[in-house]
């Protein structure tokens, strides 16, 4: 019975503190659309753009063989469709064709080297962060039409998608960094 009264004040004593600190937090500022959008986009892009810059070029090449992997993408194909799909989806939720030559959802051919392809990653983000920076309470639910088929879409939907997409791909990739003995920054001591 003692235990019991013991663990009784304990529980009561840590939800007192608990109603004491939440009491002295300042209240969240308010936040607008595009800032919240804003920060999705820089969580996955904190994750996508090392992972993509710790793959050692001569690297770039590999896709996995062992088991059903017919067709994989390479590890710099991965990093060109996300790009290309960052630059696709941006210039939707803005209204205006992609500001870069993109070669289809698979990004363009000529971009061999890693320094080429982590650099149009880069700036695919940049202008992923400009298209989400145009998204109001009022153009949030307009529909636009569909970058990759028929029918209408939301910015929102759009802005949401592009983050599901980066972290899909960004999975993919964690596995090729491991596959080739690579512990993805991410997965790092410090982070």
């Amino acid at each position: 019975m003692k235990k019991s009264k013991g663990l009784l004040v304990v529980l009561v004593l840590l939800a007192g503190a608990r109603c004491a600190l939440a009491q002295d937090a300042k209240p969240a500022e308010h936040r607008t659309i595009a800032q919240v959008l804003n920060q999705s986009v820089t969580e996955v892009e904190k994750e996508f753009v090392p992972a993509a810059e710790a793959m050692p070029e001569d690297k770039y090449s590999f896709a996995p063989t062992n088991g059903e992997f017919k067709g994989a993408r390479t590890f710099a194909q991965q990093v060109k469709h996300v790009a290309a799909v960052n630059y696709i989806l941006g210039a939707t939720i803005l209204a205006e064709k992609p500001p870069v030559e993109l070669g289809g959802e698979n990004g363009p051919d000529t971009l061999k080297t890693k320094a080429d392809i982590v650099k149009f990653l880069k700036d695919s983000f940049a202008y992923v962060h400009k298209a989400v920076a145009s998204v109001t309470e009022a153009n949030l639910l307009a529909p636009v039409k569909h970058p990759f088929g028929d029918g209408m879409v939301t910015r929102l939907w759009l802005s949401t998608l592009n983050v599901g997409h980066c972290f899909d791909h960004y999975g993919q990739m964690v596995e090729y960094l491991r596959m080739n003995g690579i512990i993805p920054p991410a997965s790092r001591g410090g982070n």
